[in-house]
């Protein structure tokens, strides 16, 4: 499989995150909504470097690769590169607890978030997989 392949499967599973995120957060499932975005906003990420040529690394924050490789992406986007980098840290921290919870404090995901933590993961993942895709139709890909 190819890049261009690989970014558009990435593309898909971001879009599948997406919307089974939207569906956790209307059943109050708030900590997996969280969770789902993170994957969502890593994969849609991974899709936009794979898509400028870039083999993204194996970690989940890939925010610093975007910026270091700013300048392979289109002006408009080039525009955005450093709020999609600041997204995928901030969700990037909350990858484990919304699985996981706080262990050190005993505290299962269901008490740590609410429906406002989820309803800003949700709009931060729609933003960035928005871009994405946005980018590779604008590559016609």
């Amino acid at each position: 499989m190819d890049n261009l392949e690989m970014a558009k499967s990435n593309l898909r599973q971001a879009e599948e995150r997406l919307t089974t995120a939207k569906t956790a957060l209307q059943k109050g499932s708030y900590a997996y909504a969280v969770r789902l975005c993170q994957e969502c906003v890593e994969l849609s990420l991974k899709a936009a470097l794979r898509l400028v040529g870039v083999e993204p690394p194996k970690w989940h924050d890939v925010g610093p690769i975007l910026r270091r490789e700013k300048s392979r992406f289109p002006s408009w986007m080039n525009e955005q590169i450093d709020e999609l980098a600041s997204i995928s840290r901030a969700l990037r921290k909350e990858r484990e607890t919304a699985m996981y919870g706080d262990e050190e404090l005993n505290l299962p995901p269901e008490e740590i978030y609410a429906k406002i933590d989820a309803e800003k993961a949700l709009s931060d993942a729609e933003k960035v997989f928005e871009a994405v895709r946005k980018l590779m139709n604008s590559l016609q890909l």
